[in-house]
């Protein structure tokens, strides 16, 4: 099994599985606003050439189309029928996605070849298109985050057997698989996030051995840049977050200029596309007047990017943000393990530790931004979409504490088990179902009690080093 876990070829074989689990649920229609203009921008482009998407089958459902049983919303939405996404803009005369730009260009060019293959084109067919661009989106983000925590989990030093158990928390315990059923760029970043941190991991390594990993600082560039472009709110702090600790790791001018160098093209397309269209600076969803139009449900009062909470309510928020009915650590239940060992983990050295402080400080920078610039909880979603790329450094955080303090491994089992039949509930109502996951508190209620008896029982007996009986190949031994 070691042999096996070291190979190169097993974090393929495990993306490509994740793959093929996320492929298997994709959906064939938008789930909601939020995919919607997503995917509206991206039919105008492919079918018309261009960004504005007033004539969307996405934003004006056609007949034709649920008539043919071809809807590009779920036949039961008579809202999204009648109407399509809300989540557009009015600008200088056209109406336009409210998410970045840059993104559904890349979209675009994925699925336009397709098309001059023979796939049908997506006015025609949405729901061969949201299948595709789902796969392409948030299943290929799933998988290669699959993949690169695997080689993360190795670099830390986690046994095999222990490996395979913390990947299977991260890939089937968390909100992650219900993001893979429709189009988000949330998933993407999460990629990115566990990407970089193995490119950091490099450039750490060549500075011990003298040397500089040119190769990872480009790709750290590369992703910081199109991260930037997935959410202008977190991606600016994770371009800032990089460049720091390069700085803290290198100290030296050459590194930091290829990383700019390998960022910027992405920078300026962003900010430049978003200038082409409207003519400003701050993203376009930033501006009140872009929303003024017949039956758009947001005002000043609901959008984010504003300043508008009352000190007390502004902590109560914050702390709902994570541990609310819509908090982030109690929809993925592991990382409370994670959140409450974070002092043990970081009071001694390990390797990566600066990269790992780097992308905690990064998450809690995040957090605090749409702690203080929203109210709504990034709208009828499953928890706090924004942060689901915070997954990565939390599992980093997780893999270290299960590596130096193995009495932690029972209570990482037991949250992990109650995390596993929270997530099956998150996936049966999708991303966007926009109510509290059923069931949400009893759960919760259940993974504390029986986390508290398992820490009760466990401490103070010798805790396991090794996976339970049930897993002997796992662990490398065979059983008699």
């Amino acid at each position: 099994m070691g042999r096996l876990a070291d190979h190169p070829a097993t974090a393929w074989l495990l993306g490509g599985v994740a793959l093929l689990v996320a492929a298997a649920g994709a959906r064939p229609t938008a789930g909601g606003w939020n995919d919607g203009c997503r995917l509206a921008a991206v039919e105008s482009l492919v079918d018309r050439g261009t960004l504005a998407v007033d004539d969307s089958i996405f934003c004006r459902p056609p007949q034709r189309l649920i008539d043919a049983g071809t809807p590009p919303y779920p036949p039961d939405r008579a809202d999204l029928l009648a109407v399509g996404t809300l989540d557009k803009l009015y600008v200088r005369g056209h109406f336009h996605s409210d998410k970045p730009a840059v993104v559904s260009v890349l979209m675009a060019a994925a699925y336009k070849p397709l098309v001059w293959l023979g796939v049908p084109p997506p006015g025609d067919r949405p729901d061969i298109f949201c299948r595709v661009m789902t796969v392409l989106t948030s299943g290929l983000g799933y998988a290669v985050a699959v993949g690169c925590l695997w080689v993360l989990g190795r670099r830390v030093g986690l046994p095999p057997g222990w490996r395979l158990a913390w990947l299977g928390s991260f890939a089937l315990c968390t909100y992650a698989p219900t993001y893979t059923q429709h189009v988000n760029t949330h998933t993407p970043q999460l990629a990115v996030v566990a990407g970089a941190c193995l490119l950091l991991l490099n450039v750490a390594d060549a500075g011990r051995a003298g040397r500089t990993a040119w190769g990872s600082l480009i790709g750290l560039g590369t992703l910081a840049g199109f991260g930037f472009n997935l959410d202008f709110g977190s991606g600016p702090l994770l371009v800032a977050a990089v460049f720091g600790v390069i700085a803290w790791r290198t100290r030296r001018s050459g590194p930091l200029l290829v990383y700019g160098l390998a960022a910027a093209p992405w920078v300026v397309a962003g900010l430049g596309l978003n200038y082409a269209l409207g003519g400003v600076w701050k993203p376009l969803n930033m501006y009140p007047e872009h929303y003024q139009f017949p039956g758009t449900p947001f005002t000043e009062q609901n959008l984010t990017g504003f300043l508008r909470h009352h000190p007390l309510n502004q902590l109560l928020y914050a702390a709902g943000m994570m541990l609310g009915k819509h908090g982030f650590l109690n929809h993925n239940l592991p990382l409370l393990l994670s959140a409450a060992g974070t002092w043990k983990v970081f009071r001694t050295r390990f390797d990566g530790r600066p990269e790992l402080l780097a992308l905690l400080g990064w998450c809690g920078a995040t957090w605090a931004l749409f702690a203080v610039l929203s109210n709504n909880m990034g709208g009828a979603c499953c928890s706090v979409r924004w942060f689901l790329p915070f997954l990565a450094p939390g599992w980093w955080v997780l893999a270290v504490l299960l590596r130096d303090h193995p009495k932690y491994r029972p209570d990482f089992l037991a949250l992990s088990a109650w995390g596993l039949v929270l997530a099956a509930l998150m996936y049966w109502k999708g991303p966007w179902h926009g109510r509290m996951v059923p069931l949400l508190w009893p759960v919760v209620g259940c993974a504390l009690l029986t986390w508290g008896v398992v820490a009760v029982r466990c401490r103070g007996v010798s805790a396991p080093t090794r996976l339970p009986s049930l897993f002997p190949r796992l662990n490398g031994v065979r059983q008699p």
